[in-house]
Order: C-alpha cells, then sequence, then structure tokens
C-alpha cells in the first residue's frame, strides 16, 4: 500500500477505512449462503401485514370524508343547509356533509363537472339546479349512493309544501377530489407502513453483525487499525447496501406479481409529486431512516456483549421506534398542524412523516430540507455511537476523562510513592 495512503500513525484516512470496512462487510453478507434465507424475511412481514388490515384506521376514516358542495341561488342554498342540518339531527350518519360553494345569480350557470375534475380538497359532489329540479355531479358510484339522499334534502327544503323527495337529475364525472384525497391518503399509509417494516427488518442486522465480531475479538483488531467513527460508517453503509439489494429484489418480485395479475401504476391514486419522484424519494427516506435507527441499534451493541443481552437493550429502542411510526401515522390526519410540523422535524419520525407528505403535498423544495436534516442527525448519531463505544468497550478516550472518572489513579500513586522515597 502507497505511504500516501496511510495517514500520521500508520491509520488509514477515515473514508478510506469506512469504504475498507464496507465493502469487507458488504462482500462477506453478500455472498454467503444466508443472504437466501435473508431474502425469503419478507415473506413473514407480507403476511402478518395482509392479517393485520386494520393497521392506520384513524387515517382511512379521515380518508372517508368527503363533502357535497352547493352552488345554486342564495334563497336555495340557505334552504340547502337548512334542511340537510335538520335531517342530520333526525338520521345521523346517513345525510353526508353538505358545504357553501357559490351563491348564484338568477339565470347563472355553474360548472360543476370542470370544478371535481380539478381534484381539490375533499369536494366528492356538487349540487346545482333549483330546489324542484335538482342536479347532482358526482362520479357514478357517488351519484348512485346519494341521489336519493340529494332528493330527500331538496324536497324537505322546498317551503310551504309537504315534504317529498324531489326528482334528482345526475351528471357522471371520472374524479374527484374527494376520491383523490382518499388515493393519496391511501398511498401514503401505505408507503408508511412498508417504510417502517423496511427498516425494522434491516436494521436489527447491524446488531447480530456487531455482536459476532466482539465475540471474536475482530473488533479489537478494526479499531487498532481505523478511526472508530469509520468503523461505524463503515458497517452502516455496508448493511445498507445489503438492505438495498434485498428491496431491489423484492421489489422486482412485486411488480411482477402485480403485473401479471393485471394491476398497473394507473389503478391507483397519483402521488402530489407524481410516481418518478415518488419512487426516487421512497428509497432516499428509507436510507435516511435505516441510517438513524441502525446508529442508535450500533450503539446498543456496544452495550453488549451476548445475543441475550442485544435483546433485552435492544428492546426498549425497537418500542420506541413503534411509537414513532404511531406518531407519523397521525400526522397524516392533521396535515399542516402541530403534529405534522413536529413529525417531521424530530429525526426519528420524519422519514415516515416526509414519505407521506410526498404522496399527498406536490411540493418540492421542502423534501430538500428534511433530507439535509436527516443527514445532519444521522452524523450526529453515528458519532455519538463512536464515542460510546470508544469508552464502554475499548476503555480509550481523551486522557482527561479517563482522569476524571480516576482511571489514572494507579499511575499517580506509583508517582507519589517514587517521590516518597
Amino acid at each position: 500500500m502507497s505511504q500516501t495512503a496511510i495517514s500520521e500513525g500508520g491509520r488509514l484516512p477515515m473514508w478510506r477505512a469506512a469504504w475498507v470496512v464496507a465493502r469487507r462487510d458488504f462482500s462477506a453478507i453478500l455472498f454467503s449462503r444466508s443472504f437466501i434465507f435473508f431474502l425469503l424475511g419478507p415473506l413473514f412481514p407480507v403476511i402478518v401485514m395482509g392479517l393485520a388490515g386494520g393497521v392506520g384506521a384513524q387515517v382511512q376514516s379521515e380518508a372517508a370524508v368527503a363533502d357535497i358542495g352547493i352552488a345554486m341561488e342564495a334563497k336555495d342554498v340557505d334552504a340547502m343547509l337548512a334542511a340537510r342540518g335538520a335531517l342530520a339531527e333526525q338520521m345521523p350518519g346517513v345525510v353526508p356533509p353538505m358545504v357553501e360553494l357559490e351563491r348564484l345569480r338568477p339565470g347563472e350557470a355553474y360548472d360543476a363537472r370542470a370544478v371535481l375534475e380539478r381534484a381539490e380538497g375533499s369536494l366528492a359532489a356538487v349540487v346545482t339546479g333549483t330546489l324542484d329540479a335538482p342536479v347532482l355531479t358526482a362520479t357514478e358510484e357517488r351519484a348512485a349512493r346519494w341521489q336519493g339522499v340529494v332528493g330527500l334534502v331538496a324536497g324537505n327544503a322546498q317551503a310551504g309544501s309537504v315534504p317529498a323527495p324531489a326528482s334528482v337529475e345526475t351528471a357522471i364525472v371520472g374524479t374527484s377530489g374527494a376520491a383523490e384525497t382518499s388515493g393519496r391518503l391511501r398511498t401514503a399509509q401505505i408507503g408508511q407502513v412498508l417504510l417502517f417494516l423496511l427498516i425494522m427488518l434491516l436494521a436489527s442486522m447491524v446488531l447480530s453483525n456487531l455482536v459476532e465480531e466482539k465475540g471474536n475479538k475482530i473488533i479489537e483488531v478494526l479499531a487498532a487499525a481505523i478511526p472508530m467513527d469509520a468503523l461505524f460508517m463503515g458497517k452502516l453503509f455496508a448493511m445498507l447496501g445489503v438492505s438495498v439489494v434485498g428491496i431491489a429484489v423484492w421489489g422486482t418480485c412485486g411488480a411482477a406479481i402485480l403485473f401479471a395479475g393485471g394491476q398497473s401504476l394507473s389503478d391507483y391514486a397519483n402521488p402530489g409529486v407524481g410516481w418518478p419522484m415518488f419512487f426516487l424519494l421512497f428509497p432516499l427516506y428509507f436510507a435516511m431512516g435505516y441510517l438513524l435507527l441502525g446508529s442508535i441499534f450500533l450503539a446498543v451493541g456496544s452495550l453488549a456483549s451476548t445475543v441475550r443481552e442485544v435483546q433485552t437493550l435492544s428492546m426498549p429502542a425497537t418500542m420506541f421506534q413503534i411509537l414513532v411510526f404511531f406518531f407519523a401515522s397521525l400526522a397524516v390526519t392533521d396535515r399542516g398542524g402541530l403534529i405534522e410540523y413536529g413529525a417531521m422535524a424530530f429525526p426519528l419520525s420524519s422519514p415516515f412523516a416526509m414519505v407521506a407528505r410526498a404522496a399527498v403535498e406536490e411540493s418540492l423544495w421542502p423534501h430538500l430540507l428534511a433530507l439535509g436534516w436527516q443527514g445532519l442527525w444521522v452524523f450526529i448519531f453515528v458519532k455519538l455511537g463512536a464515542n460510546l463505544f470508544r469508552r464502554r468497550v475499548m476503555k480509550s478516550g481523551p486522557r482527561q476523562s479517563r482522569r476524571r472518572f480516576g482511571l489514572g489513579f494507579p499511575a499517580r500513586a506509583q508517582a507519589v510513592a517514587k517521590e516518597a522515597g
């Protein structure tokens, strides 16, 4: 090896050493027979995910909210809203919410189809026309469901007459704001669950690898040759590379299964940032989430010497990550609120919150800020984990720290005894 490749003191530079460790671990795992069983591992979480279909019920209930807009003359709008309020008290849960869209002048037209096809907010249908002849514009499914309800509301809204359902004309559109919002929220939920399962499944590999090398004293040999930060960084990125290979295999198989079943991306709601950008952001947020949790697991592994100790110490970290996931899931229902901003700012929940945001929002600049913020915390967590390992396992560190904790007492005692003769 050339002298330029080795820094002062006979050690490799940090990034060169990290690359050596990453290449070593990546090759050892990827070309092992156990990697085949690793690829089969996701079958079990997929089965569990299929059985646990009720996860994220609050997100689904939020996605189910749909409004009927009213665009009629002013007196008709007031009459429809009043009749809807009275019927909602008599039949709770039957009459959908109705909101005022616009108060029209006599004879003024309103393009309900164009409003719905813009796919904004939770608007699912629009009622136009008059109380005697209302027109319901909605998707085919919602028009069939709400035609009778709208007729009942319009009949009750007619003053001075015996309440009777009005005859409602329907106009069918391909999509609506409520359908688009509901689909995007489902995409956000699926993305969060998939990201959580992948991170929890793959991040635990760093623990077993670290404990194994501590048991056979390889860690001590590596620590004597390279900086501890480089050792941690190399192991993290090696496991990340193995995880990316696994995800590529699983993603290819999943896409092949969907294609064989006659499904395509056009069957699902288009994410806010679009499918190409969503497929770019998802692996980036996986990498950040994996590195954040993996650095915590590496720090936990530095405190353990056996597999049993690893399981005991890693359980609080795992349970905390589950709570973080549910916190990020709750943020989906509070778009623009304190919970969503808190989930995006907290480093461990930020990848989950930002995946959901990519599914429901169109803006891209928040993702640049979030990736930079998460990268900063990855660096901080790796530094803290490396320092913890150095102090608790290698019993090394700054000389001032050893003096502070009394580790240098025997040497001082010998010096005093020598001076005393």
